[in-house]
């Protein structure tokens, strides 16, 4: 009777042992190329590390993989036993391993990033890693970037920058594209035009002159002096008054921050309509004391 019953608690527990095998190795565990997991790190190797997702296998993650950053240890970017997610970048192989993935995810939250940053209007800090024909490259949060010469200060002696922390706005940001292109032009000017107020008197030097107005730099911004608020009497000509190189003062009327616009007037500094075109050199000898009196016009 003894004997009966142990056989037959063997025969259960030899059977269940098989079924438990069976429908372990039938388990789907429904793990695909770009699927998020949970996971903890099991252990390190040279190459990379071994993190239990809760699959039969323990899935792979390669060192290259482990951050967006250049990694020389893997203990400090990826703890053991720290629980996380990681990205699935290639799906099992015939152990049931698959890969894992960081750096992959951190590529497009740092996309994600820059586009939210892109849409406020705001700066980052770029740093110089190279330069080439048009420009220099950047790294901004650990993606590569580019500012073409156009964009940046200093435009001749590309070299002295390699290394630099620059302040630059973005013209450009496509995850689709892998393109990244900032300016740092764009970005000082923004900075500038915030430490400029209307009523304020400034100084600049006239680098174009149109049909319908005078381009004036300031420093970095570049101001409009319309023809309208040239003088307070018609103007035919702009040409016969101005000319490029030349230094003028103005009184900023108008500042459009988001377009990065300033309007400029030599109008309101006028003692009687027509004195900028009979008299230029007294307007602007004595345009510190006129403009207190065109501030408080202005203000009314």
């Amino acid at each position: 009777m003894n004997s009966k019953s142990t056989s037959s608690q063997d025969a259960k527990s030899s059977f269940s042992m098989d079924d438990f095998a069976k429908a372990l190795e039938q388990h789907d565990y429904q793990f695909h190329k770009g699927q998020v997991v949970r996971g903890k790190v099991e252990t390190h190797e040279s190459d990379g590390a071994y993190v239990d997702i809760g699959g039969k296998s323990l899935a792979f993650l390669p060192v290259d993989e482990a951050s967006l950053r250049r990694v020389t240890d893997l203990s400090i970017v990826l703890p053991l036993q720290e629980e996380r997610d990681f990205l699935i970048i290639r799906e099992q192989d015939a152990d049931g391993q698959v890969t894992l993935s960081v750096r992959q995810m951190e590529i497009k939250q740092a996309w994600d990033n820059l586009a939210d940053m892109q849409e406020a209007n705001q700066t980052v800090q770029a740093r110089v890693t190279g330069i080439n024909k048009g420009g220099v490259t950047v790294e901004v949060q650990g993606l590569r970037g580019f500012i073409p010469r156009s964009h940046l200060v200093e435009r001749d002696n590309l070299e002295s920058l390699v290394g630099e922390k620059l302040t630059a706005s973005f013209l450009e940001v496509s995850a689709d594209t892998n393109k990244l292109v900032l300016s740092q032009r764009q970005a000082t000017r923004s900075v500038a035009i915030t430490q400029i107020e209307v009523g304020q008197l400034v100084e600049g030097k006239i680098t174009g002159v149109k049909p319908f107005g005078v381009f004036v730099d300031l420093d970095g911004i570049t101001g409009l002096l319309h023809i309208k608020q040239v003088s307070q009497t018609y103007i035919e000509s702009l040409a016969s008054l101005f000319q490029v190189g030349q230094i003028i003062k103005a009184l900023i009327v108008d500042i459009d921050e988001s377009k990065g616009r300033v309007s400029l007037s030599t109008r309101v500094l006028e003692n009687h309509p027509g004195e900028v075109l009979e008299n230029m050199a007294d307007v602007m000898e004595s345009a510190e004391a006129r403009s207190e009196r065109a501030r408080k016009n202005l203000t009314r």
